[in-house]
C-alpha cells in the first residue's frame, strides 16, 4: 500500500488543513495521469475526436444505387462498434461525380477542401484516372470499388487502391471460357473509353496466350445513340465471327441487346459473353422485367464471386431496412459489398495508425497557390502529411469483410480474385461454374480448391450451357461472312503439258487436272468458299513458277493452284497442301498380258544357253577322267563304257552329292 504520509486527523490544525487540501486536490490529477500513461486508454485521450473520408461516384446509376447505401451503413457499423476506432467519429463527406470527368475533378477538388483523410471511389475508371493526379498531389488515398480498369494499378497512380477485382483478370477468365469452347476468333462491343479500350486490350493479350485473337473491335462512343449502335452491330454481323464480347457500362449495356434482338442476331448460332457489367443490372432489378429477360436469353456473363459468409448474408438481409436506401428498385449487387468493405478498410488501418501514434495534420502546398482573378480557391487544398503512411498501412491490412478476404498482393490487386460464370435464361440465371486464377474454369467454389494443390482438381469443366435460341449443342462460333471476297486463285498460263492446267473458254475459265482436284477439295467443305481464278503469264511461254510463289507470299493472291513443285526454297515463302501427285523421274514402259504355264521356268533357257550348258558338263566330265581313269576301277573298260560313264557323271553332277566332291578335286588339281 503507497500513500501519503500525514498528520493523525486528531493533531490537524487549521494550516494543516489548508496544507491537505493542497495537497489532496494535487494527487487526484496525478492520479489520473498515472493510469492514463498506459492501456487503451493512453491511446483513446491521443485520438482526434473526429475523421473525415470522402466518397465520389454518381448517385443515380447501377453502380452507385448499391454503393451510396452500403457506404453510408458501413460508417454507421463503423461507429458503433466499440472495437474499432474507440473515442473517434468517422464522419462521411460525400459528392455526385455525375458521370462526368469534368464534373468528377470539381468535385474531388470539394472534397479536398474538408481535409478528408482518404476517398472512397469513383466508380468510373475514366474519372478515376483524372481524380488519381488529384489525389497524388495531395497524398490522400484513393480506394475505388468500381474503377476495373487493369492500367489504374500502374506505378503512375501511387495513391490508387482498387478494393474491387481488376479487368486483368476478368479478361482471362472470358480468354479461359474462349478457348474451352474451341473458338478462335471473336468480335469485342466495348465503350470507347479508359474502361472499355483498356480491358479488351487485355482480353486481346490474354486470347493470344490461347492461340485465338479479336478478329473485329466495334467500339461505341459513350451515350451513343441507337442509331448509332445499330450502324455498329450491323458491321459487326457481316464479320465472319459469331462470337460477341460485351464489355460496356451497366447504365447502357442493354441497349447492345435491344438491337441485337431487332437485327436477328440472338438467335441460333450466335454467342454473346458479357462481362460484369450484365450480372450487375440483373442483380440491382426486382423483378426483372420479362422484356429484358427475353433480350438476354443464352448469354453467358460474368459476375463477381464473394464467398456465401454469414457476414454476406446479414448484410443481404439488412439491405431493405437500410435507412438510407431510396424507395427504388432493389440496387443491390456485388458492387454494394465492396463498397462496403472499402469503408471497414479505411477504419482498420485509421485504428492501427493510431494505435502505431499516428497524426492526422495537413500542410500547404506551394504549388497550389491562386492566381490573379481566379476563383478555384486553390489555396484551400492542402496536404495530407501521413498520406504515405497511412498508404502503407492500407496496403498491410488483412481482415474477412462481406466480399471475402481483403488482402493485397505485391501489384495492389486483392488476392484471390475469382468470378461466378452464369448462363441466363428463362426468368433468371444459372451458376454453370466458377473461374478464379487459382484454379481456372471449374464446377468447385473457389474456396473448396484454395485448401487443394493448384491444378489438383480433376473439376476442369462447367455444366451444359443453353445457348441463343435453346441449343444446347455448343454453336461454332463462326460463318462465312456476307461481305467476304472472293479468293483469288492464281492459274500459271501454260503453253505446254495443258492437261495439267489450261485456260479455258467456259466457266470457272481454266480446266486441267490440277483445277479438279482443286474442285474436289472444294466441294467436301461443309461450308461454300467463294473464289476466282485468275490467269498469271502471257500465255506464249510458261510462266517462272518461283514468280508465282512470291506474287501469293505478297498477298497479291490467296493462292494458287497448278503444277507447282515443292521446293525448299517455296516452303520458306508459302505453305504447300499435301502433293497430290509425284515428280521426279520414271520409266514408262508397255505391259503386255501373257498366259501362264507350267513350263514358263524354262523359257530364260534359250537354244545356246542349252548348248553352253550342255558344253560345260561335258568338259567338266572328261577333266574328271582325266584324273580318275589310271586309279578309279569305274572309269576303266572299253571306250564305249567309259564314255557313257563320263557322260553319266556329267549329267548325275546335278542330282548327286558326288558332285560337290567331285568339282572340289577338280578345282584342288586345277589350281595346284
Amino acid at each position: 500500500m503507497v500513500g501519503f504520509l500525514i498528520p493523525k486527523p486528531c493533531h490537524i490544525t487549521t494550516r494543516g488543513k489548508i496544507l491537505f487540501f493542497i495537497v489532496f486536490s494535487m494527487w487526484v490529477p496525478m492520479e489520473v495521469i498515472g493510469r492514463t500513461g498506459n492501456g487503451n486508454v493512453s491511446s483513446s485521450s491521443s485520438r482526434p475526436s473526429s475523421v473525415k473520408i470522402g466518397a465520389l461516384f454518381t448517385y443515380d446509376s447501377v453502380i452507385g444505387r448499391a454503393a451510396g447505401p452500403a457506404i453510408a451503413a458501413a460508417v454507421d457499423d463503423v461507429n458503433s462498434d466499440p472495437s474499432i476506432l474507440p473515442g473517434t467519429t468517422l464522419n462521411f463527406v460525400i459528392r455526385d461525380t455525375n458521370c462526368s470527368g469534368f464534373v468528377g475533378t470539381m468535385e474531388a477538388l470539394q472534397l479536398m477542401e474538408n481535409e478528408v483523410v482518404a476517398a472512397i471511389g469513383p466508380q468510373s475508371s475514366g474519372i478515376a484516372h483524372v481524380i488519381s493526379h488529384v489525389v497524388n498531389e495531395l497524398n490522400v488515398p484513393l480506394l475505388s470499388f468500381g474503377a476495373t480498369d487493369p492500367t489504374l494499378t500502374s506505378l503512375q497512380y501511387p495513391y490508387f487502391l482498387r478494393t474491387t477485382q481488376s479487368d486483368y483478370y476478368q479478361m482471362h477468365a472470358v480468354a479461359d471460357l474462349v478457348e474451352y469452347y474451341g473458338w478462335r476468333e471473336v468480335i469485342a462491343i466495348f465503350v470507347d473509353d479508359d474502361y472499355g479500350r483498356n480491358g479488351i486490350s487485355v482480353l486481346g493479350d490474354a486470347l493470344s496466350k490461347k492461340r485465338a485473337k479479336i478478329s473485329y473491335k466495334a467500339p461505341f462512343s459513350p451515350g451513343a445513340s441507337r442509331s448509332a449502335i445499330n450502324s455498329l452491330l450491323v458491321g459487326a454481323n457481316l464479320m465472319e465471327s459469331r462470337v460477341f464480347v460485351v464489355h460496356v457500362n451497366p447504365d447502357t449495356g442493354l441497349t447492345i441487346f435491344s438491337v441485337a434482338k431487332s437485327l436477328g442476331m440472338t438467335a441460333g448460332s450466335y454467342v454473346w459473353i458479357a462481362t460484369d457489367w450484365l450480372p450487375s443490372v440483373l442483380d440491382s432489378t426486382e423483378p426483372v422485367d420479362i422484356d429484358t429477360m427475353n433480350l438476354l436469353q443464352g448469354v453467358v456473363a460474368l459476375r463477381h464471386h464473394t464467398p456465401d459468409t454469414d457476414l454476406k448474408k446479414n448484410f443481404i438481409s439488412r439491405w431493405k431496412n437500410l435507412k438510407y436506401k431510396e424507395n427504388s428498385p432493389s440496387g443491390f449487387n456485388s458492387y454494394a459489398l465492396y463498397a462496403y468493405d472499402s469503408v471497414w478498410l479505411v477504419a482498420h488501418a485509421l485504428d492501427a495508425l493510431l494505435n502505431e501514434g499516428g497524426k492526422f495534420t495537413f500542410s500547404n502546398d506551394p504549388k497550389l497557390h491562386d492566381t490573379n482573378g481566379s476563383m478555384l480557391n486553390l489555396s484551400s487544398l492542402r496536404v495530407f502529411d501521413g498520406g504515405q503512411q497511412f498508404l502503407q498501412t492500407l496496403l498491410r491490412m488483412n481482415f474477412t469483410g462481406l466480399s471475402g478476404e481483403i488482402r493485397f498482393d505485391a501489384d495492389k490487386n486483392l488476392v484471390n480474385p475469382a468470378y461466378d460464370v452464369l448462363n441466363i435464361g428463362g426468368t433468371g440465371s444459372r451458376r454453370i461454374g466458377y473461374w478464379s486464377n487459382y484454379s481456372g474454369l471449374s464446377v468447385v467454389a473457389p474456396e473448396i480448391l484454395y485448401t487443394k494443390p493448384p491444378n489438383s482438381s480433376s473439376n476442369r469443366h462447367l455444366y451444359s450451357v443453353i445457348w441463343p435460341g435453346e441449343i444446347t449443342a455448343t454453336p461454332r462460333g463462326w460463318v462465312f461472312p456476307n461481305n467476304g471476297m472472293p479468293l483469288r486463285i492464281a492459274v500459271p498460263n501454260r503453253v505446254s503439258y495443258n492437261e495439267f492446267v489450261a485456260k479455258d473458254k467456259s466457266p470457272p475459265g481454266v480446266k486441267g487436272y490440277c483445277i479438279d482436284v482443286f474442285e474436289a477439295a472444294v466441294n467436301l467443305l461443309p461450308y461454300p468458299v467463294p473464289h476466282n481464278y485468275i490467269m498469271y503469264g502471257n500465255g506464249k511461254r510458261n510462266p517462272i513458277y518461283n514468280d508465282i510463289v512470291q506474287q501469293v507470299a505478297l498477298n497479291n493472291f490467296d493462292a494458287a493452284v497448278g503444277d507447282i513443285t515443292i521446293v525448299t526454297n517455296r516452303t520458306k515463302l508459302v505453305d504447300f497442301t499435301q502433293p497430290y501427285m509425284e515428280s521426279g523421274l520414271v520409266v514408262v514402259a508397255p505391259v503386255q498380258k501373257l498366259k501362264s504355264s507350267p513350263w514358263a521356268f524354262l523359257k530364260p533357257f534359250t537354244i545356246p544357253m542349252w548348248l553352253v550348258t550342255g558344253g560345260f558338263f561335258l568338259f567338266v566330265g572328261a577333266v574328271v577322267w582325266i584324273l580318275e581313269h589310271r586309279f578309279n576301277n569305274e572309269f576303266r573298260g572299253p571306250p564305249s563304257q567309259q564314255l557313257v560313264t563320263i557322260f553319266w557323271f556329267s549329267f548325275s553332277t546335278m542330282f548327286f552329292s558326288h558332285s560337290m566332291f567331285a568339282c572340289a578335286q577338280f578345282f584342288s588339281a586345277f589350281f595346284v
